[in-house]
């Protein structure tokens, strides 16, 4: 069997990151009549690039089966839309924009960004590859379109909608399994002196935290700054700025324009931090496996340990990183009888591979478990907040990543 090549230099990719054996695609979740049917089950195999030192998991399942129809809808978390807001507030004011600028917003999902840019009467494009979620956003009357951004289809926006002042992309540069057609699509909307910002996940945050979890089908990278800068370099976009961004476990912001700036010294910081961290060498990228295995047997352990002792547990939250957890640590309805979700168009669906069932929250006021495990661990202040009630019957939370914590 011939080496995956990488998909930003071409080399042959020869060195594992990390192998977390099979599982199902994350989003794929199961109605009640798929569940005696067969699922496939694809590889967790992330390499690394010995030459450019991109992280990656070959396209084991091709973008358009995983974002064609989704299942993820942003403004089910109250905080993302909040991060959003500011976001929106901060690039009016830096950039200073008004009723004559355009912001442009790649996987734009269910216009939880844009909206912010509607109240203040600046003009805005989304555009959404999921079209049951591009419609929806239409629905609020926020105007986008249904189709995968590359540089084609970027160069036509823009000859349509004429070129934009920002344009966004929050959690979608890990998501492209062609990086570098998508950086020359985002090249192709944005203005020469227009400003480009993109939101990721930072793989240095993802060692030091043990995110393993984190690792799923649709994301296709695991970014550093320096890996980023070189994609978007290829399609002649210059990093300028990046800011570090608590959401998601630790991501980057990162700014970029066509025009020659110097880039701000907080670029030199980040890049600092992670040679600091050895992520300049494949070396530094070695042992995150043995952390992984540590983070399964925790769990398990706990959980065999909860049955044993006659504890009933529940799950909060059905998001994809929930399921490349459960799935590496061969979690079942034996040890999980159930999770809970706000989404709606959840309720009533099944875990992918595990078959888990997925309730509304209210179940867990039915139900009173004695610990809940929050899935959704970025999102754990939130969770803990919102499930306030559950202490009245003595309820605890488990939270498996970083490490196993019951608190």
């Amino acid at each position: 069997m011939t080496d995956p090549a990488c998909r930003l230099c071409g080399e042959p990719l020869t060195q594992t990151f990390v192998d977390l054996g099979m599982s199902p695609p994350c989003e794929s979740y199961l109605r009640a009549d798929q569940l005696d049917s067969g699922e496939t089950f694809y590889p967790l195999h992330v390499r690394i690039c010995g030459n450019c030192l991109l992280v990656q998991l070959p396209a084991y399942v091709a973008a358009d089966d995983v974002f064609s129809d989704y299942l993820y809808f942003s403004s089910y978390s109250t905080s993302w839309v909040e991060h959003a807001r500011r976001f929106v507030v901060d690039m009016q004011e830096r950039l200073d924009l008004d009723e004559n600028s355009l912001i442009v917003e790649a996987a734009s999902n269910d216009g939880y960004l844009l909206q912010h840019a509607v109240e203040l009467k600046i003009p805005v494009l989304g555009i959404e590859p999921a079209a049951n979620i591009a419609e929806i956003a239409n629905e609020k009357g926020i105007r986008t379109e249904s189709y995968f951004l590359g540089e084609a289809t970027g160069k036509d926006a823009a000859a349509r909608h004429g070129k934009a002042d920002l344009v966004v992309g929050n959690n979608v540069f890990a998501h492209v399994p062609d990086i570098v057609d998508f950086a020359k699509g985002l090249r192709a909307l944005v203005k020469d002196d227009g400003l480009v910002s993109l939101e990721f996940p930072h793989l240095l945050r993802l060692i030091e935290n043990r995110q393993y979890d984190t690792i799923y089908h649709e994301h296709y990278q695991y970014l550093t700054l320096k890996t980023a800068a070189e994609a978007l370099n290829r399609a002649g976009l210059t990093v300028v700025d990046v800011q570090e961004l608590q959401s998601h476990g630790g991501s980057l912001r990162v700014f970029s324009t066509p025009a020659k700036t110097e880039p701000t010294e907080l670029v030199g910081k980040v890049l600092q931090d992670e040679q600091d961290a050895g992520l300049h060498t494949v070396e530094g990228h070695l042992g995150f496996a043995a952390e992984v295995f540590k983070i399964k047997s925790d769990l398990l352990e706990f959980l065999i340990q909860a049955q044993r002792d006659g504890k009933f547990v529940a799950g909060y939250g059905a998001p994809g990183k929930g399921n490349t957890l459960l799935n590496h640590c061969g979690i079942r309805e034996d040890l999980l009888p159930y999770t809970v979700d706000r989404s709606p168009h959840k309720h009533g669906m099944y875990l992918p591979g595990t078959h888990i069932p997925i309730f509304a929250p209210e179940r867990l006021a039915e139900t009173r478990p004695d610990y809940i495990v929050i899935l959704p661990w970025n999102l754990r202040a939130e969770i803990v907040h919102q499930l306030g009630y559950a202490r009245e019957w003595g309820a605890r939370f488990v939270v498996p990543i970083p490490r196993l914590e019951v608190i």
